[in-house]
């Protein structure tokens, strides 16, 4: 209802004074919608804007508006927009109906691709800020009517797994134990052969760099060694992403771009471009949109790097299987990045979108899986957990075990990916489970609890019949909150921006609080929000206010304790 709302005072403003874009916006503390029109309408018309805004604006428009619930008034040169009870019932009406803030089905597909996190060892708090970030923006572009595809881009063919490959091959590490996850034992080759090319570089570096031209050869050992390595940790990968419920449609492998010949295709058309260098190497000069450095696509050996699959990856999926991409990425794929968007350009191919995030991390500082200095996502999760289940244990002591270590999980995970997303993504941030876990703070066991003392009112109240009339300042306020979820979600999409979401959730919250302690919806008076939930009701009387404008009431005897 907002939209239309909006585009009836839009219109509105656009007929009463011509302008093509009426500056209109949200309207604060002290309405719903606010134009700032008359500022720009006074520099063509030398009038005062106080003058345009309450003597003309105004005054075109307040009986149009009135008839559709909206009163106009004027604070100076600024036009205020307030919405009345008719919008007001009705928002609450659209939000009973199943699916609300659904938006319109929106032609074409769209792929995000996030996470895609090097398959040598498990995902790290590091990582996971790519994750939450991707997997809330397909989870926004699924309710706003988009059909998208969710892809974990698989780098089977990196030099990190070449050392893996090897550490399996030379180094005798078996698995720790039957429960250690497959990802957390090729971290333990990957560190341990890293450790062997410290101390011995030469041997190892040139098998290591065999296997990597073999690769691109597509020799089937090799092929099935590196296969292998990749496998284990992806089955490993794939394990946290459950827990933290950020599930993928499918995983993409590098290799396969090799095998098919994409790949190769896509450097014959690099080679035919004019800002192509052949010395050598096979790069693209990317001068003209402003960097220093080229874009190398193939080694001098002949072996293709990273960024070479990469754009065939990405040719593929702007050709004929999706109409939009978005990449979720590190600030440290930066450059890496805006190069490919560049050599896209040029080869005249759909150009992704890139949502760049600063890095998470935790107190304790910074992580490196080369080095085996990180703490893993399983690692957080599970300690998060265990904080959780404290908690839990303490305010509930009563709950069977199974049960508060169901809720306990529901917590932790909520607490992660909450405080992960509720800061913009340009922003660096540190994990603190501490805050993350607080309660009373504006935190995600806050919202949750917020849910399940409104779905508790509900299940409280049993039978009743909806009533749509509002007065106080508190229910007000809230109807009207829950009335931007669907433009909160536009935004989001427009943007790439899902912290909007994180905020309208702890806003939604804080009001519903707020609407709880000021109006005790289970005690309420005539007037109020229901009636008995015990039917029939012990007391047998009801207040005799009730009316047709009024049908509200409540029991007056004191046997419901909400």
């Amino acid at each position: 209802m907002y939209q239309e709302t909006y585009r009836a005072v839009e219109t509105a403003l656009k007929d009463a004074t011509g302008a093509a874009d009426v500056l209109l916006g949200d309207g604060g503390e002290h309405a719903d919608l606010a134009s700032t029109i008359a500022f720009a309408l006074a520099k063509t018309e030398k009038k005062s804007p106080v003058v345009i805004a309450g003597g003309e604006i105004t005054a075109a428009i307040t009986d149009t508006l009135a008839a559709a619930g909206i009163t106009v008034s004027t604070t100076g040169p600024y036009i205020n927009f307030i919405f009345g009870p008719a919008y007001v019932a009705g928002v609450v009406k659209v939000a009973g109906e199943p699916g609300y803030g659904r938006l319109a089905a929106v032609p074409g597909r769209v792929c995000i691709e996030h996470t895609s996190a090097n398959p040598n060892g498990p995902l790290h708090v590091g990582h996971i800020r790519n994750s939450v970030i991707g997997d809330t923006l397909s989870r926004v572009f699924r309710k706003a009517g988009y059909d998208i595809d969710v892809q974990y881009y698989l780098n089977d063919m990196g030099r990190q797994i070449a050392i893996v490959s090897w550490g399996f091959d030379y180094l005798d590490i078996p698995p720790q134990n039957e429960g250690e996850k497959d990802d957390h034992y090729v971290a333990r080759v990957y560190v341990a052969a890293n450790r062997a090319l410290t101390a011995d570089p030469p041997a190892i570096k040139e098998e290591i760099d065999r296997r990597m031209g073999l690769i691109e050869q597509g020799d089937t050992e090799i092929v099935e060694k590196f296969r292998r390595a990749v496998s284990l940790c992806a089955e490993g990968i794939k394990v946290t992403l459950n827990r933290l419920n950020t599930p993928h449609d499918r995983f993409v492998w590098e290799s396969g771009f090799v095998q098919d010949g994409s790949m190769v295709e896509i450097l014959d058309r690099v080679e035919a471009l004019p800002e192509s260098s052949h010395d050598d190497i096979l790069a693209v000069d990317l001068t003209a949109f402003g960097f220093e450095k080229e874009y190398v696509l193939r080694r001098s050996d002949g072996t293709s790097v990273y960024a070479a699959r990469d754009l065939a990856y990405h040719v593929w999926k702007g050709g004929e299987h999706f109409d939009r991409l978005i990449n979720v990425l590190g600030a440290d794929h930066k450059l890496i990045g805006a190069q490919l968007q560049a050599t896209m350009e040029l080869l005249g191919e759909k150009v992704p979108e890139i949502v760049f995030f600063e890095f998470v991390s935790l107190p304790e500082g910074s992580m490196s899986t080369r080095a085996g200095k990180f703490i893993s996502a399983d690692e957080l999760i599970d300690e998060v957990t265990k904080k959780a289940f404290e908690e839990v244990t303490t305010r509930r002591p009563e709950l069977p075990e199974e049960e508060r270590r169901a809720i306990a999980a529901s917590v932790a995970i909520g607490a992660v990916r909450y405080d992960i997303v509720r800061v913009s993504q340009e922003k660096s941030t540190v994990f603190d489970w501490r805050q993350a876990l607080d309660f009373e703070r504006q935190s995600a066991p806050y919202i949750q609890y917020s849910h399940a003392r409104a779905c508790s009112i509900l299940a409280k109240a049993g039978e009743f019949t909806p009533a749509y009339e509002f007065t106080t300042a508190s229910e007000i306020a809230l109807a009207k909150h829950i009335g931007l979820f669907p433009v909160v979600l536009q935004t989001v999409v427009e943007e790439l921006r899902p912290h909007h979401l994180a905020i309208y959730a702890r806003d939604l919250a804080d009001l519903f609080n707020t609407f709880y302690h000021t109006d005790p919806v289970l005690k309420a008076e005539a007037g109020g929000v229901r009636g008995c939930p015990v039917n029939p009701c012990p007391g047998g009387t009801e207040y005799p206010e009730r009316s047709a404008r009024n049908p509200w009431y409540r029991c007056n005897q004191k046997h419901v304790d909400p």
